[in-house]
């Protein structure tokens, strides 16, 4: 009889058991659901800086090829690129008016759009093109600069590019810059 009573008493779970054992694992999966959205936001984040970067190594390039264009001025400095008016890029007569008008429509993100939005670019992209101070030796410097939005506030850049076009405090303005170095070869 007292070996019955023994086997009452430790077979089995009671309700409270199995509740606090629910409770602890709907915890650990609304973690783990937190650690995924956390880690789609930033692989997003991760992509669109990938995508900046390549669209300033796109510029530099354009620059760097037309070397005599760019040390004469015509790759104009300014920060409304990405947010210019669609044009025909092919009617234009120089390799620099060119280069800014592509440059612009991918910047826009033109090249593809679903139901008349504009998606092929990265969130409100814009570019910048500054030409700095060059060197003694005529070095000319010009910088490449792309702003865009991301998805969560963290410190605004030391960057100038969209300055104001991301919010009230720049918390959710993104850059990315290249240097383009351009050699006096006449020496």
């Amino acid at each position: 009889m007292r070996n019955i009573q023994i086997m009452r008493k430790s077979s089995g779970f009671t309700l409270i058991e199995v509740l606090i054992t629910f409770l602890v694992m709907a915890i650990g999966l609304l973690g783990l659901a937190s650690l995924q959205v956390n880690t789609l936001s930033k692989q997003f984040e991760a992509y669109q800086r990938e995508q900046a970067v390549l669209l300033a190594q796109d510029m530099a390039n354009r620059i760097r090829v037309d070397a005599i264009s760019a040390r004469a001025g015509d790759y104009i400095e300014g920060d409304q690129y990405g947010l210019l008016d669609e044009e025909d890029c092919t009617v234009l007569t120089t390799s620099a008016e060119r280069s800014l008008c592509e440059w612009n429509t991918t910047l826009a993100g033109t090249d593809v759009a679903l139901a008349g939005q504009k998606l092929g670019s990265i969130m409100g992209a814009r570019g910048c093109i500054e030409n700095l101070a060059g060197s003694v030796d005529g070095e000319a410097v010009i910088r490449v600069t792309i702003a865009w939005q991301g998805n969560s506030p963290t410190v605004a850049p030391a960057s100038t590019c969209g300055q104001d076009a991301y919010g009230e405090d720049d918390s959710y303005r993104r850059t990315a810059s290249v240097d383009v170095v351009l050699a006096n070869l006449a020496l």
